[in-house]
């Protein structure tokens, strides 16, 4: 399992989403978000406790509008599997979680194989069991660093 954490608040969920090849072979389970979108069709789609899209139908909404996710949880999972198998666990979080912190890194939902995390409006961070996805991520964001290193010299 690779990750890393990335602290600027320049980059958006977007910047990162669009580093990960292949978008469109995942669903994505959207969980414990909070951000202030304006455009009305978005604050449509996020008016639930979580929302299930394709990769395309993600893309499409981060591409709508850009705004800052201060935190939300996204865990990308195999197009064959079915939200009704998603839900038989609990839905990952970020505000509170401290597992994040701790090595070695995990992902939350344990069907998951990626997981993009918006956290306190000021960090994202990625957990991903492809590791092409991480290396991506960091040769393409200069601020991104080895989550498991971070959390050592915490």
């Amino acid at each position: 399992m690779n990750g890393c954490i990335i602290r600027n608040d320049d980059i958006l969920i977007k910047d990162i989403y669009n580093c990960i090849e292949n978008t469109d072979n995942y669903n994505w389970l959207i969980t414990n978000f909070e951000c202030y979108p304006s455009n009305d069709e978005i604050v449509k789609i996020l008016d639930n406790e979580y929302c299930w899209l394709s990769g395309s139908d993600l893309l499409q909404l981060l591409n709508k509008e850009d705004f800052q996710w201060i935190w939300g949880v996204f865990s990308a999972f195999p197009n064959e599997m079915e939200l009704e198998e998603v839900l038989n666990y609990n839905l990952p979080y970020a505000d509170g979680y401290t597992g994040f912190w701790k090595n070695p890194i995990s992902i939350q939902h344990p069907l998951a194989i990626s997981e993009i995390v918006a956290w306190d409006g000021s960090i994202i961070l990625v957990i991903s069991q492809n590791n092409e996805i991480i290396r991506s991520i960091m040769k393409n964001n200069l601020s991104a660093q080895d989550l498991e290193v971070y959390n050592m010299t915490q």
